[in-house]
């Protein structure tokens, strides 16, 4: 059996499903890029027929990108495929992604079919895009679900219509892990041409085991794993890349090899949790702000002592260098740029320019820069065209003293002014900002998060506003939560299907 284990990275397909965390062409493409040198084998650029952006992300992707394969997700749908496959146009070696529901629950309530209906369509789905492209990728939908005799019909049928990958997901997080693990080798043992396809694990994170059953499925067969950076995806994420890249990397007995350089993980984190908006919980896995931490005193003592004591992974190995350069108020351009370069970042000279003059305005503020702080800085130009800007924010609030705010805004070179109190600096604020703007918002979400312990350090603000049946999601991060609020409530704003005033 071939040991060489395929990762199929869906981060900006799966992942990029996430509330608020949707990226522009640009980004997906500097993301992509990240992808090649980390050395996944197949991005999932996208969902085509989902919308004009997500198929000309495939289209640009495809271009940017040289070696890894580009895969575009349909359903069993003539008009997906055909659409796929058009995006697919300039990629050096293309996949098409196409599946149906095989579990009871789709069969029944979602199509409102029968399982020999089912499997029609897989085969008619597999043979369109067997038309257009050679690698053929088919995903039974809810395969965790699924019975397993009925699960072998499908496979069998979709690899003897020419499927050379066949996706296994465990849709909804469902399945224990030995579960899983018997349903990979049950098709392994009972499916007829089974070697002619390989058997990838697709596998979702609401139980919390998503990592350990696509471990098991590898274990038990499986030779693609469908993962993401930072184990993001829709409800409570996919299985993690970094996750399953160092359990293969740090249990070598298993003879299960990857071709990722590990040394960029931690990179390619920092720019995926940036670009999206979505902070790495501290507790996480390999990349979190507390793997290689040792708070314990007898955890300390051994540490150092000999690293190995309570460390299985050296931080260099997943590219966190012990010995970074620290940035503050006296450091260059120099060393800013071996910061982000090292962070996956790299600048032309005139925006390296413009980020080190922000850099030099926080490092007054601040006693030391960490990584999150100048990614929050290298992407701040993303509000450089923002239809309506912040010209002035004051606020005077203290104990016994009603909070009020006073609020000056650009809006495309008008400038606008308001005063309002509230029961609090942020609500007065953004009370202000609601006089002037005059629209019936609803905040439906607002999460303050401090990028890390400093009371100096950078805030970061996310929230959701619903407006003309619409919901819209805003990031903002300031050393002053108070304009990290506004900032993400504009950030909100300029969003809008329509412009305001």
């Amino acid at each position: 059996m071939n040991d060489r284990l395929f990762i199929f990275d869906t981060t900006l397909r799966d992942g990029e499903q996430v509330p608020g965390c949707q990226l522009n062409t640009v980004e997906k493409i500097q993301v992509a890029k990240q992808l090649e040198a980390l050395g996944v084998d197949v991005i999932e650029a996208g969902f085509p027929i989902s919308s004009p952006g997500d198929f000309n992300s495939v289209v640009e992707i495809s271009k940017a990108v040289t070696w890894p394969t580009i895969c575009a997700l349909t359903r069993a749908v003539e008009k997906d495929i055909d659409v796929a496959a058009e995006s697919l146009q300039y990629a050096k070696h293309k996949r098409i992604h196409t599946g149906i529901g095989t579990s009871d629950y789709h069969i029944k309530y979602k199509f409102n079919s029968n399982r020999e209906e089912i499997i029609e369509r897989a085969i008619a789905a597999v043979k369109y895009a067997k038309k257009y492209v050679e690698d053929v990728e088919f995903y039974a939908e809810d395969a965790g679900r699924t019975e397993n005799e009925y699960l072998a019909r499908v496979v069998e049928a979709v690899i003897k219509a020419g499927a050379t990958v066949v996706n296994i997901p465990d849709t909804t997080g469902y399945c224990l892990p030995d579960e899983y693990g018997r349903k990979i080798k049950y098709l392994m043992e009972h499916v007829n041409g089974i070697e002619k396809a390989v058997i990838s694990t697709h596998c979702h994170n609401d139980l919390g085991m998503a990592t350990a059953n696509t471990v098991n499925g590898v274990l038990n067969g499986a030779r693609q794993v469908e993962v993401t950076v930072n184990g993001i995806g829709e409800r409570a994420g996919n299985t993690s890349l970094e996750e399953i890249a160092m359990i293969f990397k740090c249990h070598k007995t298993l003879g299960i090899t990857t071709n990722i350089n590990t040394t960029k993980i931690y990179p390619i984190s920092k720019m995926v949790s940036s670009l999206m908006n979505m902070p790495v919980q501290p507790n996480k896995a390999i990349v979190g702000r507390n793997a290689f931490a040792h708070s314990s005193g007898i955890h300390q003592d051994g540490v150092l002592k000999n690293v190995q004591t309570y460390e299985i992974i050296n931080p260099t190995d997943v590219g966190i260098d012990d010995n970074s350069i620290v940035l503050t108020a006296r450091s260059g351009h120099a060393a800013l740029k071996y910061r982000l370069e090292a962070l996956g970042i790299k600048l032309e000279s005139e925006k390296l320019d413009q980020v080190y003059q922000d850099f030099l305005k926080l490092a007054d503020k601040k006693k030391e820069i960490n990584d999150d702080d100048i990614l929050v800085l290298a992407g701040a130009d993303r509000a450089a065209n923002h239809h309506i800007k912040i010209d002035y924010l004051q606020v005077t609030s203290g104990v016994g003293v009603r909070p009020v705010a006073s609020l000056g805004l650009n809006i495309a070179g008008e400038h606008f002014e308001a005063a309002a109190s509230g029961n609090g600096p942020v609500d007065a604020a953004i009370t202000a900002l609601k006089k002037i703007i005059n629209r019936q918002m609803t905040l439906k979400e607002f999460t303050i998060q401090a990028i890390s312990k400093g009371s100096d350090d950078l805030g970061k603000v996310h929230m959701q506003v619903e407006y003309n049946g619409h919901e819209y999601y805003g990031f903002g991060a300031n050393t002053d939560i108070i304009a990290a609020s506004v900032e993400a409530y504009i950030d909100c704003i300029n969003k809008f299907k329509d412009k305001v005033l």
